[in-house]
């Protein structure tokens, strides 16, 4: 079944913005882009919006929308130290509430993202944040606190990381990283969910900060 039209145009964009194709503070004119998809401005207007709610793109009154600057190093390393605080715990908290539903999610999750990873195309590097976000909000979810879940979103980790740095060796990693965490969920083993996880943010931190924009 194909996707609705505005979720294509929104994968299209988020596909553009986060491999730098769209550079950070280019301007999107609704009128182009509607030309440019042979579309109307309705759907154009709905993507543009999502991706504001997700920190990829900007408003301005009467300037429009535009692609949202990178994140300064500051920012990247307050978002690592946030998450290593509160992550490590939902994941604990999860392999001891996860369900065979919630196992069989991140268990698909996983195989989108190693099947993404083993293609390394530059259109795919929207669909890759949206599945590693999802598989973290997912974990962040089966935790049951809905505060840190919802302060987790908020901080639109996945599709900056990615604009800072997407290359094959980072998604290869991650997915190897996210399969370890899954089996310690399956395990509900609470400790080294804990572990697995804090070792995986380490991991990943140490592949993007050598990109970081300093301030």
């Amino acid at each position: 079944m194909s996707q609705p039209l505005g979720d294509e145009i929104y994968d299209a964009l988020l596909g553009d913005l986060i491999s730098l194709r769209i550079p950070p503070g280019e301007r999107l004119s609704v009128d182009a882009l509607a030309r440019h998809f042979g579309v109307s401005q309705t759907p154009i207007r709905a993507a543009l919006i999502r991706l504001e709610s997700e920190g990829l793109v900007q408003q301005k009154f009467n300037s429009g929308f535009s692609a949202a600057p990178l994140p300064e190093g500051s920012h990247f390393r307050d978002v690592y130290a946030f998450r290593r605080m509160i992550e490590p715990e939902l994941a604990a908290l999860a392999a001891e509430k996860a369900t065979a539903e919630d196992i069989a999610a991140l268990e698909a999750l996983c195989a989108e993202m190693s099947r993404i990873a083993a293609e390394s195309r530059p259109d795919n590097f929207g669909s890759f944040a949206e599945r590693d976000n999802a598989f973290h909000a997912r974990i962040a979810r089966i935790a049951g606190n809905q505060v840190a879940a919802e302060a987790l979103a908020r901080l639109y980790i996945h599709s900056n990381l990615f604009r800072l740095r997407y290359h094959a060796t980072i998604t290869t990693s991650a997915v190897s990283e996210h399969m370890d965490l899954l089996e310690a969920l399956r395990n509900k083993d609470a400790a080294a969910a804990r572990e697995t996880m804090a070792r995986h943010l380490g991991h990943s931190k140490d592949r993007v900060e050598p990109f970081f924009i300093e301030s």
